[in-house]
C-alpha cells in the first residue's frame, strides 16, 4: 500500500466504526461484534493513535446526553458495572498465546451467545431495571420491554442487590415462524427489544451468564460459583465446563462448532475465563482474564457471475455478484470486493471460481480465487474481463482509478455536494436537520449549498417538509443561531477528503490559525506541519481554492463567523486540560469542552499522562475513568468545582464575566442551560 492509499484505509476504517457504533446504539444493529471486531482491530494496528479508538464504546459515546433524558424514547441509565468488549482469539494460535499470558490453574468455558447484551439491575431482590449495552457504561432502560421476554425474573427468591448480565435472542423456530423478513435472529433481537410499544418482545428469550453484587467484589468467589447461583434463582444459562488445558479447550470449540447448528439459538464461539473472580479486571474495557475463542469463518467456493457498484457520495465500490451458496445459515449471492485494487491483485474476472467467506458471520467477501478443481468443470464458465466504470452516473464526469478508489472529482457533481451538507451538519451537530430532511431539500433544489441553509424561511420549510409552522419556526431559529466556530470545524465541515478536526488542529497549532493564512499557505509550508504530509497538505490547498466562494457565502450570511485565534493574554486555563464524563447540569458536554478551548486549555476524550481534571458529578463511580484517574493521580472534580475553577480563573485575569457564578442547584443549573 502506498502512504495515500493507507490513509485512505484509516480514514475509511474510522468511517466505518463510527457509523456502525452508531446504528448499534440507536436501532437495529447493521453487523455483528465479530464484524465490528475485525475493523476496530485493524484500526487500532493501521493507526493507534486514532481519536476514534478513544471514543467509541467509551463512556463519551452519549456525548451531551443526560441520564435522565431519552433517545427514541427510552430513558438512559448507567450500567452497575461497564459492559466491555472481550478480546478474541480467531484461531487455535492466537488462543494458547492468551492462555500462556494468563496462566491461570482452571478456566470456565461457556457457549458465546449471539444476541444483544443485556443487564438486569436488582435491587433486594426485585427487578428495577434493565439496561441495553449502549455504549458500555450508559444504555437504554427498557425494563417494560424487558419483563415480556422469557427468562427476564422479575422477583429473586433472596433480597440480593446487584446486576445479572446476560443475551437477548431469538430462538431459531421463532425466527422461521414469524420473523424470516430479518437477515438473521440476531437483527431481529435487537431491533425488537427496541421497539417503543414492545411488540413482538414476548418472541424474546434472555440467558444469563454473568452476575456481580452491588458494594460487594467478594460476594462470589469463582466463576463456577456465579453459574450456580444464577441457576438456582430460575435463569436459563449457557452451557458450563470447567477445564484446565488449552487443548482440551481447543477440542471442545470443535465439537461444538460441528454441532452448533442443532441449538436452538445462536452461538458464534466459546467465552474462556479465568476461574477466580478478579473484579478489577471485569471493570475494564476489555478484561485481561476473559477471551472469545471464535468459531472459524465458513467458506464456500463459488462463480462471480457479475460486478456491479455501488455508489456511495463519490466513490464507487465494486460488489460481486456470485452463484448462490449457503453460509452461516443463509444463502449468499452477493459478495464484497472492496476495491479495484483487490479486484486486480487478484486478476479477478467474471467467470473466476472464487472462495467465499462471511467476515463476522454477517458480511460476505470474496477472498481470494478457489483452487483448481474446487468446483466440477461443467459448472465454470469462460471468463471475462470485469468493466470498470469510467464516467460518474450522475453528472457524466469521468471517474479517477487511484486503485484503493474509484471516485468522481467533478467538486460540483450533486452527489459531492449533498456529501458536504451532511459532512456540514454532523460537524456542527445540527440535530434537528435529519437526513430525510436534507435529502428532500436538496432534491427539491431548494438547499445544494451550505450557505442555502441560512437563508430558509420557515414558510418554505413547513411545505417542502410537510411539517407544522411552529415545527419549522424552531428549525429555522435553530439553524440561524449565531455562532462563533473555531476555524478547525469550519474547515472541517466542508468535507476535504481525509481532513478533519484532528487534522485542522494540527494545522491551527502551527500558527495557520485563520482563513486569511490558511487561504495564503502552499502545500509546501503545510507539508511542515507534523503528521501532514504531501498528499494531506495538496489536499488542504485544492480544498480551500475550489471551496473559497462557498465558505465566503457562508460567512455573508452573518449567521457563522470564524472565531479568533485565542489571545494568550486571555488564556487563563492555558497549560491545563479537561476530560469530561457522564451528564452536567449546566450545559451540555460539547460546550464545555468548547468552552474550555475557547479559555486556552485543552479538552481530552480519555483519562492520558498529565490529564489536569477529571470532571464528573459522579465522583465516587467505580467507572474505568474514575479508576485510571485515580491510578494516575488526576485531580477528580465535580461540574461545581469545575465552574468555580474557570471564574476565578477568568476572573483572576480580567477576561470578563463570561463565566458565570456556580450554580447551586440543579434548577439554577436549568436556567443556565436554557439561557446559553
Amino acid at each position: 500500500m502506498t502512504k495515500l492509499q493507507k490513509k485512505e484505509r484509516i480514514a475509511e476504517l474510522e468511517r466505518l466504526i463510527q457509523g456502525y457504533q452508531a446504528s448499534y446504539y440507536n436501532g437495529e444493529a447493521e453487523i455483528t461484534d465479530a464484524e465490528f471486531d475485525l475493523l476496530w482491530d485493524e484500526l487500532k494496528q493501521r493507526a493507534p493513535d486514532s481519536p476514534v479508538l478513544a471514543t467509541i464504546g467509551a463512556d463519551g459515546v452519549y456525548s451531551g446526553a443526560d441520564v435522565a433524558d431519552t433517545i427514541d424514547g427510552f430513558p438512559k441509565a448507567a450500567h452497575l458495572i461497564p459492559m466491555g468488549s472481550q478480546d478474541k482469539a480467531a484461531g487455535p494460535d492466537a488462543f494458547r498465546a492468551w492462555i500462556l499470558k494468563t496462566k491461570a490453574p482452571a478456566y470456565v468455558v461457556q457457549f458465546k451467545l449471539d444476541g444483544a447484551s443485556l443487564e438486569l439491575q436488582y435491587e433486594r431482590g426485585s427487578l428495577i431495571r434493565a439496561v441495553t449495552r449502549g455504549d458500555g457504561v450508559i444504555g437504554d432502560d427498557i425494563t417494560q420491554n424487558a419483563l415480556r421476554m422469557g427468562g427476564v425474573i422479575s422477583s429473586l427468591n433472596t433480597d440480593f442487590s446487584g446486576g445479572v448480565r446476560g443475551e437477548v435472542l431469538m430462538p431459531h423456530a421463532v425466527w422461521k415462524e414469524k420473523h424470516m423478513n430479518k437477515a438473521n435472529c440476531r437483527n431481529a433481537a435487537n431491533g425488537i427489544m427496541r421497539r417503543k410499544d414492545g411488540v413482538g418482545c414476548e418472541d424474546l428469550v434472555f440467558r444469563a451468564y454473568d452476575v456481580s453484587a452491588t458494594g460487594n467484589d467478594g460476594f462470589f468467589k469463582h466463576e463456577i460459583e456465579k453459574v450456580a447461583w444464577l441457576t438456582s434463582q430460575g435463569f436459563t444459562v449457557p452451557e458450563t465446563k470447567e477445564f484446565t488445558d488449552a487443548e482440551s479447550i481447543i477440542a471442545y470449540r470443535e465439537e461444538i462448532a460441528d454441532m452448533r447448528r442443532d441449538l436452538d439459538v445462536d452461538i458464534d464461539g466459546l467465552v474462556i475465563k479465568d476461574c477466580e473472580i478478579n473484579m478489577d479486571d471485569l471493570r475494564r474495557v476489555r478484561p485481561e482474564r476473559q477471551i472469545a475463542f471464535k468459531f472459524e469463518l465458513e467458506s464456500a467456493y463459488s462463480v462471480l457471475r457479475d460486478v456491479e457498484w455501488s455508489e456511495a457520495g463519490a466513490t464507487y465500490t465494486p460488489v460481486g455478484i456470485i452463484d448462490p451458496v449457503r453460509l452461516a445459515g443463509t444463502t449468499v449471492k452477493r459478495a464484497s470486493l472492496n476495491n479495484p485494487g483487490v479486484i486486480r491483485a487478484m486478476n479477478l474476472k467474471i467467470g473466476s471460481v472464487v472462495s467465499v467467506v462471511k467476515r463476522g458471520e454477517i458480511i460476505p467477501k470474496i477472498e481470494r480465487l478457489a483452487p483448481a478443481g474446487a468446483l466440477p468443470h461443467e459448472d465454470v464458465p469462460e471468463e471475462t474481463d470485469i468493466v470498470f466504470p469510467a464516467t460518474c452516473s450522475v453528472c457524466g464526469t469521468a471517474l479517477v482509478d487511484e486503485d484503493s478508489r474509484l471516485y468522481c472529482p467533478n467538486t460540483a457533481c450533486p452527489k459531492l455536494l449533498l456529501h458536504r451538507l451532511h459532512k456540514w451538519i454532523k460537524t456542527l451537530d445540527i440535530r434537528e436537520l435529519g437526513d430525510k430532511l436534507i435529502r428532500r431539500l436538496f432534491d427539491s433544489g431548494r438547499v445544494t449549498h451550505i450557505s442555502d441553509l441560512y437563508t430558509l424561511t420557515a414558510d418554505e420549510l413547513a411545505v417542502l417538509d410537510y411539517m407544522g409552522t411552529v415545527s419549522a419556526k424552531k428549525v429555522v431559529k435553530y439553524i440561524r443561531t449565531v455562532q462563533a466556530i473555531p476555524l478547525v470545524k469550519f474547515i472541517a465541515g466542508f468535507d476535504f477528503e481525509g481532513v478533519g478536526e484532528t487534522i485542522m488542529e494540527k494545522i491551527a497549532g502551527f500558527g495557520f490559525n485563520t482563513l486569511e493564512k490558511l487561504r495564503a499557505a502552499d502545500a509546501d509550508a503545510l507539508a511542515i506541519v507534523e503528521g501532514i504530509g504531501e498528499v494531506t497538505a495538496k489536499t488542504i490547498v485544492q480544498g480551500m481554492r475550489q471551496a473559497a466562494a462557498e465558505m465566503d457565502a457562508v460567512l455573508n450570511t452573518g449567521v457563522i463567523t470564524i472565531a479568533a485565534p485565542p489571545d494568550e493574554s486571555k488564556q487563563p486555563l492555558k497549560g491545563l486540560s479537561f476530560c469530561f464524563t457522564g451528564e452536567l447540569l449546566t450545559m451540555k458536554r460539547s460546550q464545555a469542552e468548547e468552552k474550555v478551548n475557547s479559555l486556552g486549555g485543552s479538552s481530552k476524550t480519555s483519562v492520558v499522562k498529565g490529564l489536569s481534571y477529571l470532571v464528573t458529578n459522579d465522583t465516587d463511580s467505580g467507572s474505568a475513568k474514575n479508576r485510571k484517574a485515580r491510578d494516575m493521580g488526576v485531580p477528580i472534580i465535580d461540574e461545581k468545582q469545575f465552574l468555580a475553577l474557570i471564574h476565578n480563573a477568568v476572573t483572576s485575569c480580567s477576561v470578563g464575566a463570561d463565566i458565570p457564578e456556580p450554580p447551586r442547584s440543579p434548577v439554577q443549573g436549568e436556567l443556565f442551560y436554557k439561557s446559553q
